[in-house]
């Protein structure tokens, strides 16, 4: 996976996942090191911020997998409504959740 980044035109992370590893940070037991590096890593790459197009995709988005039967996450909602809303692809190996969103670019490193 390091090697697929290092070759990477570019690098995009949805502020949320960015909060989600803040989190683990924070409640890990080497805190200040990991946040440290969260914020290197952080300003190494771009940030995708949430908008008002974001909130729209997310209530789309939210709406199809009640529909379904199949909600997921809400972290996992909005990082997916961020994706589909740019028509990115989305790396993760979390096949459970996102694998259930229609139109969403998925790939696995």
């Amino acid at each position: 996976m390091v090697a697929r980044i290092a070759d990477a035109d570019e690098i995009l992370v949805p502020v949320i996942a960015l909060g989600e590893l803040m989190f683990g940070a924070f409640k890990s037991t080497r805190s200040d090191e990991n946040i440290a590096r969260i914020r290197e890593f952080r300003d190494s790459v771009a940030v995708l911020p949430v908008t008002a197009a974001t909130a729209d995709e997310y209530g789309r988005l939210k709406d199809e997998l009640r529909a379904k039967g199949h909600p997921i996450p809400e972290n996992d909602i909005r990082i997916a409504a961020l994706a589909r809303q740019h028509r990115l692809t989305l790396v993760s190996r979390d096949r459970e959740h996102f694998g259930v969103v229609a139109g969403l670019l998925l790939e696995s490193w």
